[in-house]
């Protein structure tokens, strides 16, 4: 027996289609039977890879008694907060601001006219470590909302009225100076961990975008002590448990302070941001590590996360067979049955693999010593040391293909693709990879399909939000400068016009998450903290600058402006929850690059490749003849190739000489 949910799209709400729970999807007819019955709503929010999910899933909602207390005295929603995100938004600030803290799954109990009244996450079956079991919650909300309504609509109205006066930005703006942001980048290194790399204690998220920043401030200032901040976090995440050794790609986020035991489920954004922090890392430092895991990023999610149209799926779960992690781990007695014993034991002791395990009696992969120093150790060259480990990764990869594979969501969310499209975008130009740009060119060409009349889906018949039409345009601008092909760039710049006149809010600042023709909501949310997830002010914010260059079109620069000197103060105040903002702050207080190349030929294609060898974080590139109408072009001729280098309204003299170009972006 099947309920509402068995004709979604979503796999975490197909999950839930045989629960006993009466489930009803976001929509009109579960308000309706809410505000028709006088029923308190249950919202549960979640997302398909979220392991506590999947515990309350199996606890309590595939539990008789649990739903006929829920189907009798409630109406149930189930939403999964990856499709969509401004109702994850709205619901988990009232969490925050009713319990202190937040997470998934979210449980948040709503009157009929969707106002917050009681909150919270995961909750047992039975009392446990101080947490009231699910049904003497049920039980006690039912009374409240029954006995003591008045309270619950005061209360309702209280947390409404909180979360609508949270959307303000300040009215008058700071002008952000490079002093401004250096105090930025300070406040982000005081938090360091010069053991373990990154920053606080456990657990540790990847902090990708805060380290892309202070990679920006280090390379305007030369700054020695932040690009030991950032060397450093990337070589002992990249050796972590958190990265995975032999399949490539990092899990959410390590549970300790020193990246070796994940969370392991694995999410596209993250990839999607890590693989070009560590392609611009190489950039800036040539480190061999930063290019090798920058590959392998890629290359899991090329072979493991993308559909046959070009679409990138959206995770891969934490578990396999009802254990979290059981398909990543391994005992030292099955490496050594695989590789044999001579390289089996080279291999365990780079890798950390020992008879007892580091993680319940099991082995996860991490590299705590340099390699040199194990080889030294062994008695082997270096080089012998790589042929073992690059062999044995061979033939684990294939020993673990045939274990249970984690389910694997296979939502396609056009603003995650867009920062994955990114990041295969700039890889592609920096280190020249025709497959790259084959990818490249099948998921840009996949994502102009889902702009219809002008407006944009996030996914199925879901409408896209303002991380959908940022992140897009984003994508589609990079994808633009590693194909050439202008219709990338022309879908970009329909996708800026449209968050310019649906999403922009011109009385109070910066731009809503949602268009002004969105369905009405409690609240309009607003979210402007790069959280797990750059918010979509700052991407869009990053997609109006770049434009702003690209068309000549100054009203695209004097928006991102204002909306970022309205953000300061919040952004000065709370500097590591705006890693995104601040490097798009960077791009704004520094004189980027423009740089023009023409010509169609193999020299053209050399200057191309010393531009994307180069590490310039604040450039941006026209070439191909479908660009000869751009301003970056005008009255350059195209039949030669020539570069032409032009920084703050001054420009070069063009030059067809590699090593000369090589000079001038140095």
């Amino acid at each position: 027996m099947t309920n509402r949910l068995a004709r979604e799209t979503s796999p975490y709400l197909l999950q839930h289609a045989h629960n006993p729970v009466d489930w009803y999807p976001w929509g009109e007819e579960a308000w309706a039977k809410s505000r028709a019955e006088d029923k308190p709503v249950f919202l549960s929010i979640g997302y398909s890879a979220c392991h506590w999910c999947h515990v309350m899933e199996r606890e309590s909602f595939e539990d008789d008694a649990t739903a006929r207390v829920l189907n009798e005295h409630f109406v149930s929603i189930k939403v999964d907060r990856e499709e969509r995100p401004d109702l994850d938004s709205i619901y988990m600030q009232a969490v925050q601001m009713m319990t202190g803290h937040g997470g998934w799954p979210m449980s948040t109990f709503l009157t009929p006219q969707g106002k917050p009244f009681f909150a919270g996450t995961y909750f047992p079956p039975e009392d446990r470590h101080g947490m009231p079991a699910f049904r003497r919650v049920l039980e006690h909300v039912v009374n409240v909302y029954r006995t003591r309504r008045a309270e619950v609509d005061e209360a309702s109205d209280e947390v409404a009225r909180a979360l609508g006066g949270s959307l303000r930005l300040s009215k008058d703006g700071q002008t952000i100076t490079h002093d401004a942001l250096d105090r930025a980048a300070s406040r982000i290194a005081a938090g360091y961990d010069p053991v373990h790399g990154g920053f606080g204690s456990a657990p540790k998220f990847p902090p990708s975008m805060s380290l892309d920043f202070l990679m920006q401030v280090a390379y305007r200032g030369g700054d020695a002590r932040l690009r030991e901040i950032v060397v450093n976090t990337l070589t002992k995440m990249a050796r972590g448990g958190m990265y995975d050794q032999i399949g490539g790609g990092f899990h959410r986020y390590s549970t300790d302070a020193r990246w070796l035991v994940p969370h392991f489920e694995k999410m596209l954004y993250d990839n999607a941001l890590l693989a070009r922090l560590y392609t611009r890392a190489w950039q800036w430092t040539h480190d061999p590590l930063f290019a090798r895991i920058a590959n392998e990023i890629l290359g899991y999610v090329a072979r493991e996360m993308t559909s046959p149209d070009g679409g990138f799926y959206s995770t891969l779960d934490a578990d396999s067979e009802g254990e979290e992690g059981k398909f990543y781990v391994w005992t030292r007695a099955e490496v050594l049955e695989l590789l044999g014993g001579d390289e089996g034991r080279v291999f365990c002791a780079l890798y950390d693999v020992t008879e007892g395990g580091n993680w319940e009696g099991h082995n996860i992969l991490n590299v705590p010593r340099d390699p040199a120093s194990v080889a030294a150790d062994l008695g082997i060259e270096l080089v012998q040391l790589d042929d073992i480990v690059a062999r044995g990764k061979c033939k684990l990869y294939g020993a673990r293909e045939q274990r249970v594979r984690p389910g694997r969501d296979e939502k396609i969310l056009s603003g995650w693709n867009g920062w994955m499209l990114a990041a295969f975008a700039e890889a592609a130009l920096a280190f020249d990879k025709n497959s790259y740009r084959e990818i490249v060119l099948k998921n840009a060409s996949y994502l102009l399909t889902r702009i219809v009349d002008g407006k944009l889906s996030r996914h199925a018949h879901i409408a896209g939000l303002l991380e959908d039409y940022s992140g897009v345009a984003w994508g589609l601008t990079l994808a633009y400068e590693a194909t050439h092909e202008r219709r990338f760039f022309d879908g970009a710049r329909s996708l800026v016009e449209q968050m310019l006149a649906r999403f922009r809010d011109e009385e109070n600042g910066g731009f809503y998450d949602t268009p002004s023709d969105h369905e009405q909501l409690i609240t309009r949310p607003k979210d402007l903290f790069d959280n797990a997830t750059p918010a979509g002010t700052s991407v869009a914010c990053e997609v109006l600058l770049r434009h702003a260059l690209l068309f000549g079109e100054e009203r695209y620069a004097q928006i991102a402006t204002e909306t970022l000197e309205r953000m300061w103060p919040v952004v000065e105040k709370y500097a590591s929850g705006f890693g995104f903002a601040l490097g798009v702050a960077e791009w704004r207080a520094t004189q980027p690059r423009e740089i023009a190349i023409t010509g169609d030929d193999d020299t053209s294609r050399v200057l191309t490749r010393v531009v994307g060898e180069t590490f310039l974080p604040h450039r941006v590139l026209v070439a191909g003849r479908e660009s000869a109408d751009l301003p970056l072009m005008e009255q350059r001729p195209q039949e030669r190739a020539m570069a032409y280098v032009c920084v703050g309204y001054a420009c070069e003299e063009p030059t067809s000489d590699p090593e000369r170009l090589r000079e001038l972006l140095g």
